[in-house]
């Protein structure tokens, strides 16, 4: 992504370290690939990130840290200084297991204002003054641009900063990573995707598009299709699921990837039924939600061969409309190869594009409340 007044990014590369400069910060020490001359550790202070009892601030053109890691910070100027406000329960978003219903309902609430607000109120200054850094370690415009957009709708003037920040949103390559670091970091961390581990705010916004589309979220069936092996949304997106009475989840993929056992033993703990199947039009006429997922070909590493094998095995395309209820929906988390046609793209039971602006609005939310509180 290019450079502009309101976003930059950084490519951090191991080789464009400076050597003549030492920082001292203490959060993504989990990581700890750095090389030992950088002295890295995060050292969180007043809710932001100092080095020598002084602000750091990285220019904006500069090269630091290590191989191919994204670092965008986005602020809100000028604190405003507003009635205290009841904390939110949770100090960091990390897993899907955090949220109760009674939480994910009161955040449903919160996400249904911070709609209102981005459609009336583009100048809100419910997160003035806050900074923003988003740490990914991993690609993803859609989901950085995401919460970088939800921030900028809950603020006044954006600019972007390299360095310090009162909340981090972090994308990484391993399962484990954000929780890691959410063990040593002092500002609140949220998981925005950890390898095959979870994406529990893909899963949020996941339920909310469901209860928005379909009306309710008890007595439910639930298509999951492609890679459930190595796909973070379907497991946090179970998780969820579980939490609701009389739900049924059917789980449609190639043998290659399966959904793992843990979440099938989770499941059937709580007692939510579960079906494995192999075809999808079967699936699709009795669900109220089709959940399509890519094969993600990075997942499969050296073996070529498996991902030729998974690949292409199960396409949402018109003939899948023709099986669906009327009420039911597509969803999809984004971005899509080959696994939905266009021509399913002008149905209205298409949701994933809807699904995908839903997004906005939960991470608005969860940024209001980590952040300032209910």
């Amino acid at each position: 992504m290019a450079s502009s007044t309101l976003f930059s990014n950084c490519s951090l590369k191991r080789e464009s370290f400076n050597s003549n400069k030492e920082f001292k910060f203490n959060a993504l020490n989990p990581m700890n690939r750095l090389p030992v001359k950088a002295m890295l550790s995060f050292d969180f202070m007043n809710s932001r990130l100092l080095t020598d009892e002084k602000w750091l601030k990285w220019g904006q053109s500069e090269r630091f840290l290590r191989n191919r890691m994204q670092c965008h910070a986005v602020e809100v100027e000028k604190v405003l200084v507003y009635p205290m406000r009841k904390k939110f329960q949770l100090d960091d978003v990390i897993e899907a297991q955090q949220f109760d219903r009674e939480t994910l309902n009161a955040i449903f609430e919160v996400a249904k204002k911070m709609e209102k607000i981005e459609k009336k109120s583009p100048g809100s200054q419910i997160l003035k003054g806050y900074l923003m850094a988003t740490l990914f370690y991993e690609p993803s415009t859609r989901t950085r641009l995401s919460f970088e957009s939800a921030m900028k709708r809950l603020g006044d003037t954006i600019r972007t900063v390299e360095g310090y920040s009162d909340i981090i949103v972090m994308r990484h390559f391993e399962s484990g990573a954000a929780k890691r670091a959410a063990a040593t970091a002092g500002i609140p961390i949220i998981n925005a995707g950890d390898g095959p581990g979870q994406h529990p705010t893909q899963a949020l916004l996941d339920v909310y598009t469901i209860e928005r589309e379909i009306g309710k979220l008890e007595g439910i069936k639930v298509g999951l299709v492609g890679d459930l092996a190595n796909g973070r949304t379907v497991r946090s997106l179970s998780y969820l699921l579980a939490k609701y009475q009389d739900v049924k989840i059917y789980f449609v993929s190639p043998d290659v990837v399966k959904m793992k056992d843990d979440i099938k033993e989770y499941l059937t703990s709580l007692d939510v039924k579960w079906e494995e199947s192999h075809d999808l039009m079967e699936v699709a006429s009795k669900c109220d939600v089709v959940y399509q997922t890519r094969i993600q070909r990075e997942r499969f590493g050296e073996r070529i061969d498996l991902y030729e094998e998974a690949r292409g095995k199960y396409i949402v395309d018109k003939n899948v409309l023709k099986v669906m209820q009327k009420h039911a929906v597509v969803m999809h988390p984004l971005p899509r190869l080959d696994e939905i046609t266009v021509e399913v793209d002008g149905d209205p039971r298409a949701a994933y594009f809807r699904q995908a602006k839903n997004g906005l609005y939960i991470r608005m939310a969860l940024l209001k409340l980590l952040l300032v509180g209910w």
